[in-house]
C-alpha cells in the first residue's frame, strides 16, 4: 500500500470495495465449455475424495456471507459484500455442475446453524478462504503440470481461481479497515490473524480427515495419486505456493493491500528448506 493511502480511511475503502465491484463478472456454471472427459480422467476426477467437503464449503460460505450482509452498516462495503455471496454461492453451484455433469460421489449435506456472531463467522470464514487459496495455489499448479485433467477443465477453474483471490484481497483490506476503525493496534492485528489462522488450520485438517474417511482412502489409489503426485517434491510445492500467489496478487492496484502472514511463513519456510537440501548434498558429496 502506498504512503498517500492509509488504511481505514475513506479514500482506502472506497478503492478496495469499489475495485471489488467493478471486476466482477457475469456467467451462468452450466453454461462454461466442459470438456468430455475419457474413462481414464473420468476415474481420476472420481478419485478424488474431497468433492463433498468442497461442495459443502462453498455453500457454507454463500450462506455466511448473505446472513452477516444485513448487519453491515457502511453502504458500499455491504454492495461489496453483496457481490462476494453472488460469487460464493456461484462457486457452490458451479461444483454442482461438475458433480452432476462427471457422476461424482457427493451428496449434498444439510448446514449446521451458524453462531449469534455473524461477523465472527464472516472473519473465521474469510481467514479459512486465505489458507485454502494459498494452498491451492499451489496444488493447482502442481496438477495442471501434472496434466492430471485436460487443460480446458483447469481452464474453467481458473476462473474460480481468480475469484477466490479477488476475496482474500477483499477480505485482507477489509479487516485492515475494520480493525483500524476499531483502533486496533498492528501488533493485536497480527496477534487476531495468527490465532484465526490457526483456528483455520484446525478446519482444514478436520476437512481433509473427513473426505479421507469418507471412501477409507480406497478410491484414490497409488496409480492414480501417482500421476499427480510424480516427482512431487515439498519445497517445489512451498516454492508454487509462494511464487502463485506474488504472479495473482500482481494484477491488482498496488495501493491494495494483500496477505503478508502465510507469504512471508512460507518465504521463511523456503530460506529453512534449500539450506537444508544444500546441507544434505554437501554431506552426500562427502567421502566414506
Amino acid at each position: 500500500m502506498s504512503r498517500r493511502l492509509v488504511a481505514g480511511s475513506e479514500e482506502h475503502k472506497n478503492l478496495f470495495c469499489q475495485q471489488f465491484i467493478d471486476t466482477h463478472l457475469t456467467f451462468d456454471p452450466e453454461e462454461l465449455p466442459w470438456p468430455e472427459l475419457n474413462e481414464e480422467e473420468l476415474a481420476r476426477l472420481r478419485a478424488v475424495p474431497f468433492w463433498q467437503e468442497v461442495y459443502h464449503t462453498e455453500r457454507r460460505a454463500g450462506a455466511i456471507v448473505q446472513a452477516f450482509l444485513p448487519q453491515i452498516e457502511d453502504p458500499i462495503v455491504r454492495e461489496a459484500a453483496r457481490v462476494q455471496g453472488v460469487e460464493e454461492t456461484r462457486h457452490a453451484k458451479l461444483i454442482r455442475v461438475l458433480i452432476d455433469k462427471y457422476g461424482l460421489n457427493a451428496t449434498e449435506q444439510p448446514l449446521e446453524q451458524f453462531p449469534d456472531d455473524l461477523e465472527k463467522a464472516f472473519i473465521d470464514f474469510g481467514f479459512g478462504e486465505c489458507l485454502d487459496a494459498f494452498l491451492g495455489f499451489g496444488a493447482f499448479k502442481t496438477a495442471r503440470e501434472s496434466e492430471f485433467l485436460p487443460e480446458a477443465m483447469f481452464e474453467i477453474f481458473d476462473v474460480l481461481m481468480d475469484e477466490e483471490t479477488r476475496h482474500i484481497v477483499f477480505f485482507i483490506n477489509y479487516m485492515a479497515w475494520r480493525e483500524k476503525q476499531r483502533g486496533l493496534i498492528a501488533p493485536m492485528r497480527a496477534m487476531k490473524s495468527a490465532i484465526f489462522y490457526g483456528r483455520a488450520v484446525r478446519r482444514l485438517k478436520g476437512m481433509v480427515g473427513r473426505g479421507q474417511e469418507m471412501n477409507d482412502g480406497k478410491d484414490f489409489n497409488v496409480t492414480q495419486a501417482g500421476v499427480f503426485l510424480d516427482g512431487f517434491n515439498f519445497t517445489k510445492f512451498v516454492e508454487d505456493c509462494y511464487r502463485e500467489n506474488s504472479r495473482r496478487m500482481a494484477i491488482f492496484d498496488p495501493d491494495l493491500m494483500q496477505p503478508r502472514l502465510l507469504p512471508a511463513m512460507a518465504g521463511l519456510a523456503l530460506r529453512g528448506l534449500r539450506l537444508w537440501d544444500l546441507g544434505a548434498r554437501q554431506l552426500r558429496r562427502k567421502p566414506a
